[in-house]
């Protein structure tokens, strides 16, 4: 049997071969991608906005990862997939990064046959595949739908998963928001994912796991009451536009919002290396996330506010593409900033300054 590798890489020399001559270097791959460069606070900031940079970066960042790595995680190729589709008309990517998430059911589970290695991997994978797909195709997968019912066969009674808690807040801390991503995950899903069984079942006992575990953070109100906007049950509109109007009055003057100022009120978080938050400097995590919410909860992309924080985005990526965001966990390992990058491509499609925003309810 071909294996999805083998197919991937005929279709890859298709596509290598279709270019024009002189434009083969344009397809960023796991063969020519270089090793990822340390991310800094200090890189120079773009004169202009570049979408094609931005591809450029992102395509660098997860085929890097993959290439050293071999693995999905929050904090790199999971936003990649949610956000890459995005550039497609600036830049094509290769499709590896799909790939090997396809190939966690495919191969690794090996078709439902294998468990996962970890609980929340079916989450992850899950996740990026139905964002993905909603970018793409506008249709589920059948390898999306299958990681998807995987998903519920490693939750926990309580309706909760073993998250991964690194100490990389906010992604990778507390079982929290693995919840509220698998919830976003159904809800975003195209087609009728969310009326089938396994969904149904999956998603009561979301609800039983949010009802008995308030969220520890503003960070976590805002992702529950995104994911709240695509189920029932999660969150009432009153405290959903709490939430909306807490997120919004914490954007800078300069037009950004501060990840850490969604973490603040998360009293027993603190940084890995014991030094103090820093909610006064905007960054690209905070201000996608933010943008990106607002527009799903109804906010025009003409708010003025919201004009703002696009502005910011446009105004402070850096020379090699991305955005940099302040780890809010250790200042040795800024990974959030892909993640960061990610959401700020996400903000900008989200108010058509990119194409293709498919979220629209």
């Amino acid at each position: 049997m071909t294996s999805v590798k083998a197919l991937h890489s005929f279709f890859t020399s298709l596509f290598i071969a279709s270019l024009a001559p002189g434009q083969e270097t344009a397809l960023i791959t796991l063969k020519n991608v270089p090793p990822a460069k340390r991310i800094v606070a200090d890189e120079a900031v773009r004169e202009s906005f570049s979408a094609e940079q931005a591809a450029r970066y992102l395509d660098n960042a997860s085929l890097a990862w993959q290439k050293r790595r071999n693995c999905a995680t929050c904090h790199t190729n999971m936003a990649y997939l949610m956000a890459r589709p995005a550039l497609s008309s600036v830049l094509k990517d290769s499709g590896e990064v799909r790939e090997m998430f396809e190939g966690y059911y495919l191969e690794r589970w090996e078709k439902g046959k294998k468990s996962p290695k970890q609980a929340y991997n079916p989450v992850v994978v899950g996740t990026a595949l139905a964002f993905n797909d909603a970018q793409t195709s506008g249709e589920l997968s059948d390898t999306t739908r299958e990681t998807l019912d995987m998903m519920w066969t490693t939750q926990r009674i309580d309706g909760g998963w073993n998250w991964a808690k690194c100490g990389w807040a906010p992604m990778e801390s507390d079982d929290h928001f693995g919840v509220t991503l698998a919830a976003l995950a159904v809800g975003i899903a195209p087609g009728d994912y969310a009326e089938s069984d396994a969904a149904r079942a999956g998603m009561e006992k979301v609800r039983q796991y949010l009802r008995n575990n308030r969220p520890h953070s503003l960070h976590h109100r805002i992702m529950l009451a995104w994911a709240s906007l695509r189920a029932d049950g999660l969150m009432e509109e009153p405290e959903r536009k709490e939430a909306l109007e807490e997120m919004l009055s914490k954007q800078r003057p300069d037009g950004g919002w501060a990840t850490p100022a969604f973490l603040i009120d998360w009293e027993d978080y603190k940084r890995k290396d014991g030094k103090p938050h820093d909610p006064d400097i905007s960054d690209a995590y905070g201000t996608g996330l933010a943008i990106v919410v607002a527009r799903e909860m109804g906010i025009s992309a003409r708010h003025e506010g919201i004009q703002k924080g696009i502005a910011w985005l446009k105004s402070n990526q850096r020379q090699s593409g991305k955005w940099f965001t302040r780890s809010p966990a250790e200042d040795s390992k800024h990974y959030i900033s892909n993640t960061g990058t990610a959401y700020a491509v996400l903000a900008l499609q989200s108010c058509g300054e990119l194409p293709g925003w498919p979220f629209e309810k």
